[in-house]
């Protein structure tokens, strides 16, 4: 492709709830730039942008995906289609970095979802132009006017009406221009003719432009003026309040149509040009800020080639046959094949071979990059997600994007013995293409946890391990990571002698033990005196102590927050050793810790919930089922509330697949460790049970 002019580039998100028709969408923009000669379906799992197996088989978008085409009159369009299932709307966010501005899609069959306002909220965090397309128009059961009004009570900011249908019932016959007052009725071969607006539509498109035009005119002072005098606003000073208003955000625009019947997507693409910022705009909007590598000065780039290279990671792909796959926006200067750049993340060279353009898998040659182009290199050794390629002369660095923590975990193994090292190593390399994504071999359980945005996301990660790796696990619920701990005092004699014919084994100690504040830890304290116990020896009856206390004396859990005084003891001149006051140690604590009225305690986890208002009820009983205690409710934006509840983690492991039945897919939820309580008797004896089982069977 030639070289592109950066005021004719426009770089937009397409975003909604999981089925709302985002990929659709893209299909239709891209069939009809011609980029592609035949539009594809998510039922027939042929489209362009979702070409993983897993989005095929799920029939949803699961991985952000590119797709550039080149629109009448030298525009190219770089369109990000982006998942909307709640799994994955990380991803989503993470390419909004990039993104000069965002086509929200509400249906107009299922309206505003949780997942709708979610992705809305991403575009208030990156101040991101919107223009809302109410898709889906075309269903018998679609209602235009209900989802216009949704639009309405859910957004924060007012939705300014440029297209209203021809008709109130599918299928849709055309359009009215509301700006233009025209009407343009849909022919056989997909075209519009102009034609006057119905007579029975007059006062309704009439209603719609004075609402458009009193919109325009409150977002400008000069504006506000010339309309409050009573002139009439021109066309072209109605477009330029709209792409100005629109571009800061003071409102967004609505257009409608239906992606996959194909019908009103020129509307669509019209605007996008006409009123979504260019980079060069959105600079002078939003200027592009980076520090220096060493974080101490922040620098404004512009987006022109002849100043210094400066390019964003914004997602990595792991490709078993053709390696890392990097995908980058440059934001400044050029980046050109065959030449060396410098990764200012990590301070490291990378050689870059040859740059293509993305149309979803399909890699296009590209002669070189400039301000406001997407991208892909292949085979890049250190750089990841979230990384700088620079000038090694021109250092920058962009803050990289913090990703939300996972919210569910599961314990995995191998079904074939021995594969534990191909399961961590291809994890790894799917870790580096997905941010959210957990992995760690759990220290005292010795289990290895896989944690991620929800079970979806985790079995999806686990089927690319498999298909992509050839390592095949089972998942299943992890242990519960409890403590032990003591509620009273007690002291105990830990007394080792062994005689076997030649030297012997002695150590001698006594102990007393008290229970500390909850995170306090464990304190070993030294009260010997007169030498019962020689101060050699001391360290090995701590060491025992500590080792016993690893393991627990109830269930095998950790014991925490207690306090040992070795106090006194004895000691053999010639049988004494460290390993025998070691072994002393770890007996004197077991007998103590049994009188000191020991209890298991488990992780409390701080859960915060959205959920819509009738679902309200259900969530708080629920969260009450599971030993939870509700702290407090807050109303908010879109007909939601927010509950905040303290719950146990083992009754909330599997809670992302509770919550998406109880709510419909509409509740949203965030979790972190808070504290760790006591377990309640009964629920004790069971897990003590179940140990002293497991014990005896091994």
């Amino acid at each position: 492709m030639a070289s592109v002019d950066v005021d004719k580039i426009r770089n937009i998100a397409l975003l909604a709830h999981s089925g709302a028709g985002k990929t659709t969408l893209t299909e239709a923009i891209v069939f009809n730039s011609g980029a592609i000669t035949r539009m594809g379906s998510v039922a027939d799992g042929n489209t362009v942008t979702d070409f993983d197996q897993e989005e095929i088989e799920r029939k949803l978008s699961i991985s952000s995906a590119l797709a550039q085409c080149q629109w009448q009159g030298g525009y190219v369009l770089n369109l990000i289609d982006t998942p909307g299932f709640i799994n994955f709307l990380e991803d989503t966010r993470g390419c909004l970095t990039v993104a000069d501005g965002a086509v929200v899609i509400v249906s107009a069959v299922s309206g505003v979802r949780a997942e709708t306002m979610k992705v809305w909220a991403m575009t208030a965090e990156f101040d991101i132009p919107v223009i809302v397309f109410i898709n889906e128009v075309n269903k018998e059961n679609a209602d235009f006017q209900a989802a216009l009004q949704q639009i309405k009570d859910s957004f924060d900011i007012k939705p300014i009406t440029l297209f209203i249908p021809l008709s109130d019932s599918a299928p849709m016959e055309g359009l009215i221009d509301v700006v233009k007052q025209r009407a343009y009725k849909r022919t056989a071969d997909g075209a519009y003719a102009e034609a006057d607006i119905p007579s029975a539509l007059v006062s309704k498109a009439e209603g719609f432009r004075k609402d458009l035009v009193e919109c325009v005119a409150e977002s400008d002072d000069a504006l506000l003026e010339k309309y409050l005098e009573g002139a009439e606003l021109s066309e072209q000073e109605i477009l330029n309040g709209l792409v100005n208003g629109a571009a800061t955000r003071k409102f967004i625009l609505l257009t409608f149509g239906s992606a996959v019947n194909n019908y009103g997507i020129q509307q669509l693409v019209d605007t996008i040009i006409q009123c979504m910022p260019s980079p060069l705009r959105r600079a002078e909007i939003k200027p592009i800020v980076a520090k220096l590598p060493d974080g101490t000065q922040e620098v404004t780039l512009q987006p022109l080639k002849d100043k210094p290279l400066a390019a964003y990671v914004f997602k990595t792909i792991a490709d078993p046959y053709a390696g890392r796959l990097t995908m980058f926006r440059v934001f400044s200067g050029q980046l050109k094949p065959d030449t060396t750049v410098y990764n200012a993340t990590k301070g490291v060279r990378e050689r870059i071979g040859h740059v293509h353009y993305l149309l979803g898998k399909k890699q296009i040659p590209a002669h070189g990059l400039g301000p406001g182009e997407f991208g892909v290199v292949t085979k890049l050794k250190e750089t990841l997600t979230g990384d700088t390629l620079c000038e090694e002369a021109h250092p920058f660095v962009f803050t990289p994007l913090k990703f939300a923590e996972p919210i569910i975990s599961y314990a995995i193994e191998p079904k074939t013995k021995g594969d534990e090292d191909k399961v961590s190593t291809g994890l790894h390399k799917i870790l580096d293409e997905d941010p959210t994504l957990r992995f760690h071999r759990d220290e005292e359980t010795n289990e290895m946890i896989i944690a991620g945005m929800g079970q979806i996301h985790i079995e999806v990660a686990l089927h690319k391990l498999k298909r992509k790796f050839g390592v095949e696990v089972e998942m299943k619920t992890p242990t519960v990571p409890c403590r032990e701990t003591i509620r009273a005092k007690a002291k105990a004699q830990g007394k080792y002698k062994k005689q076997s014919g030649g030297r012997g084994q002695y150590g001698d100690c006594w102990i007393e033990i008290e229970p500390l504040p909850s995170g306090s830890g464990f304190e070993f304290v030294d009260k010997v005196v007169g030498g019962s116990v020689p101060r050699q020896y001391i360290p090995a009856v701590e060491k025992g102590i500590i080792d016993k206390l690893k393991s627990g004396i109830l269930a095998g859990y950790p014991m925490v927050d207690l306090r040992v005084t070795i106090f006194d003891g004895s000691y053999h001149a010639v049988d004494s050793s460290e390993m025998a006051f070691k072994i002393a140690g770890s007996m004197a604590i077991k007998k103590a810790a049994m009188d000191a009225h020991p209890v298991l305690l488990e992780p409390i986890m701080k859960v915060e919930v959205i959920t819509p208002d009738d679902c309200l009820g259900a969530v708080i009983g629920d969260l009450n089922s599971k030993r939870g205690k509700v702290q407090g409710v807050d109303s908010q934006a879109g007909g939601n509330q927010k509950v905040a509840a303290a719950v146990p983690m083992s009754e909330i492991l599997t809670y992302a697949n509770q919550l998406h039945s109880i709510t419909s897919g509409r509740g949203l939820y965030s979790m972190e460790f808070s504290h760790y309580e006591d377990v309640p008797a009964h629920i004790s004896q069971k897990i003590i049970a179940e140990r002293s089982k497991k014990d005896t069977e091994e």
